[in-house]
């Protein structure tokens, strides 16, 4: 398995908020800001992200929420490591702490509503 949000061959733009801690205008204005974030959309126009794109909003996020990457800086650098063939790679370094995390998140939650005492009580 390489890729470890292989769980469903395509997730909604709902789905993935959930899974990166982002809000759908912020994907949707980085897709117009980042030519390498191009989600395809299915039959009724709505966009459905891959694995692989996931990786990429994850990505992005790095660069600027915890490197300090303009949106300009940020796109000149995913060129640059497309060009270069880090794309991949650099992907995967960063999708490890981030999707660990939102698995941690999601499972606590669970935990919560299913605990006797819980709010689902």
């Amino acid at each position: 398995m390489n890729e470890p949000i292989a769980k469903k061959v395509y997730y909604s733009i709902g789905e993935v908020c959930d899974l990166t801690g982002l809000k759908p205008h912020v994907l949707r204005y980085w897709e117009t800001q980042f030519e390498v974030l191009n989600p395809t959309k299915n039959r009724a126009g709505n966009r459905v992200y891959r694995s692989k794109d996931i990786e990429l909003v994850l990505l992005v996020k790095h660069l600027l929420y915890e490197q300090k990457y303009t949106i300009e800086g940020a796109n000149k650098r995913l060129i640059g490591m497309r060009k270069d063939g880090e794309l991949a790679e650099e992907r995967q370094e960063v999708l490890g702490p981030e999707f660990l995390s939102g698995i941690k998140d999601e499972l606590q939650a669970l935990r919560d509503v299913l605990s006797p005492g819980g709010p689902a009580s």
